[in-house]
């Protein structure tokens, strides 16, 4: 199980690279844009990412 934590850390690093890597400037206004919205929405994006994350982890790992 400790090797399929890594191996997911090791993928979200990678998809989490290849914006700033790929397009640093529409990143940067990206973060800029998403750094201005109100608390409560991040977190409601927040947890719907997390939410998603957690059924594919379920249905991928049955």
């Amino acid at each position: 199980m400790s090797e399929v934590l890594w191996l997911a850390l090791a993928m979200v690093l990678v998809l989490e690279g290849i914006g700033p890597m790929l397009f640093p400037k529409k990143w940067q206004r990206y973060m800029q844009q998403l750094s201005g919205q109100p608390p409560e929405q991040l977190r409601t994006m927040g947890g719907v990412m997390v939410t998603i994350g957690l059924v594919a982890l379920f249905y991928l790992l049955k």
